[in-house]
């Protein structure tokens, strides 16, 4: 059950209240929080972070960050697997990630929950495109399809053994088979 609040007086209102968990995101003036993740959610965001990370965090080209909040463009969102570009990632003055991530993802991916409303998904992702992201995905264990969201709004869906697009600049290949056979094991 997605639990909808009544609408805070702004962003930095929704900022000041406590976290939640499962989080709650600020999008579109409104106050929703997502649906606590179940196993097949958990494998594929925790097999998804860490296939990219094999990839790109050691020749730092991104970091893929599990359930990072992202604060830009009047919303705070946090995306079920959010990378960031390295050059892109927020720093405080000691070189560390800071905490406040004040930017939008270079590549965002949300894993449709049971009864998780896909426009309300899409919706997420598409302020994302809006706001720079190069590219989203939209994950359906159940229907085993990958709705990919470019930089041009188009989106286009993926299944069985069609590749994947991945942000560019990295040297991934992925099936949609293969993602979902990760559900198995």
């Amino acid at each position: 059950m997605v639990i909808t609040a009544a609408k805070p007086h702004s962003l930095e209102t929704f900022l000041a209240l406590p976290e939640t968990k499962p989080a709650s995101e600020f999008i579109n003036d409104k106050i929703s929080q997502k649906p606590m993740p179940q196993g097949k959610h958990s494998l594929l965001q925790g097999t998804l972070c860490e296939i990219i990370n094999q990839v790109v965090k050691f020749s730092k080209i991104a970091i893929a960050f599990p359930e990072l909040r992202c604060t830009f463009g009047g919303a705070s969102i946090v995306p079920d697997v959010c990378v960031l570009r390295w050059e892109r990632i927020p720093r405080d003055p000691d070189g560390q990630i800071a905490n406040k991530i004040l930017t939008y993802p270079d590549w965002t991916m949300e894993i449709l929950s049971h009864r998780q409303s896909p426009n309300k998904v899409l919706a997420n992702i598409l302020h994302c495109i809006e706001n720079g992201t190069e590219l989203g995905w939209m994950l359906d264990s159940e229907e085993q399809n990958i709705f990919v969201i470019s930089s041009d709004r188009r989106i286009q869906m993926f299944k069985g053994v069609q590749s994947v697009p991945v942000l560019s600049g990295v040297d991934l290949t992925l099936t949609v088979t293969q993602i979902f056979e990760w559900l198995n094991f």
